[in-house]
């Protein structure tokens, strides 16, 4: 019996309409463009401004299009994983929130947070469902509403984020495409350097912790840099080796879009040149679960069966990761 893989077979993507500048991010923290594309590498960001609206309305967004792209009834779908750092609330999961305002009614769900990782994780979990033989459609969510937890006081991590979402549908493979290969990895010692402070367990919601802002995102720069590009190069090359992969037989690096000088080093330790590198930074900012699939979004009319990506990320926790796919259609009939 051939082996079954689980294959990507359809992307969809969502990002609010607002966009925050960086030259408006200026008028209200002290920072300008040049700091921010010098050192961060973005431009402009999406924020979710609309009153009542949470990540689960963005990734209902993308999955609704994802759907109709794949011509998936929503009946069809027999699980659905979100990757979120932000869910709508601490419990019901956002995944089941999610299902029901897309109309998911016969399959299961439930949210993974491995912080920026959290995509990656929720991807290779649901790919085991597919190779099991146990589920044939499973749709795989990242989105993050982070402006609801950035400080826009502080200089340093108020220009990195913005909101989004993206899906994509897994669905069973016999031909050598889908997904191939993967390695995770944690290390909680790194909590310490990235994380929320306040809100959880540890530190419930009080009104001394309002006051002393512990409930926006906690970020010491250069631990969080130098980690994330030894692991990220490191799982990734490991990933070129295991499978023979050179800078002319890969596609495409997926890099998590946290920081544009963490995704340039990572693509000269692979020795990929920066054509063959999705970079949607620039514009989107870091969305933290969406940026792995709104890349995939954005290039997906670029990429053709049997194409070989790695997507490689690394988020708080600290956790990264790294899979390797053979692509499993043709991107070009979906224009953007």
């Amino acid at each position: 019996m051939a082996q079954i893989r689980a294959a990507i077979t359809g992307v969809g993507g969502y990002v609010p309409p607002y966009v925050l500048t960086n030259e408006e991010l200026a008028k209200m923290v002290d920072t300008s463009d040049e700091w921010i594309m010098e050192r961060i590498g973005i431009r402009e960001r999406h924020i979710l401004l609309e009153e009542g609206k949470a990540t689960s309305d963005m990734a209902t967004e993308a999955v609704k299009q994802l759907l109709e792209k794949t011509g998936t009834t929503a009946d069809e779908v027999d699980m659905l994983i979100c990757g979120v750092v932000t869910p709508d609330m601490q419990f019901p999961a956002t995944a089941n929130i999610i299902c029901d305002k897309v109309g998911i009614k016969n399959g299961f769900g439930y949210d993974i947070n491995a912080g920026c990782s959290s995509f990656l994780f929720a991807l290779i979990t649901a790919s085991k469902f597919v190779e099991s033989g146990s589920h044939r459609k499973v749709v795989v969510v990242g989105a993050d509403k982070m402006s609801s937890i950035v400080d826009y006081n502080d200089r340093n991590t108020s220009p990195i984020f913005g909101d989004g979402a993206g899906a994509v549908l897994l669905e069973p493979d016999t031909t050598g495409l889908g997904l191939v290969d993967s390695i995770m990895h944690v290390d909680g010692s790194g909590r310490q350097h990235l994380h929320q402070v306040a809100g959880g367990s540890l530190r419930p919601a009080t009104f001394e912790t309002i006051l002393r802002r512990q409930h926006f995102i906690y970020q010491e720069g250069q631990p969080v840099f130098k980690a994330a590009v030894s692991s990220m190069a490191d799982v990734s090359v490991r990933m070129m080796e295991r499978h023979n992969l050179t800078s002319e037989t890969l596609k495409y690096l997926v890099p998590h879009q946290a920081n544009m000088r963490i995704i340039e080093a990572t693509a000269r330790r692979m020795g990929i040149p920066k054509e063959r590198v999705m970079l949607t930074i620039t514009k989107y900012g870091n969305t933290t679960s969406a940026t792995i699939p709104l890349c995939l979004w954005e290039y997906e009319n670029e990429l053709r069966v049997g194409d070989n990506i790695i997507i490689a990320t690394f988020g708080a926790g600290f956790a990264w990761g790294s899979t390797y796919i053979k692509w499993a259609y043709d991107g070009s009939k979906f224009a953007k």
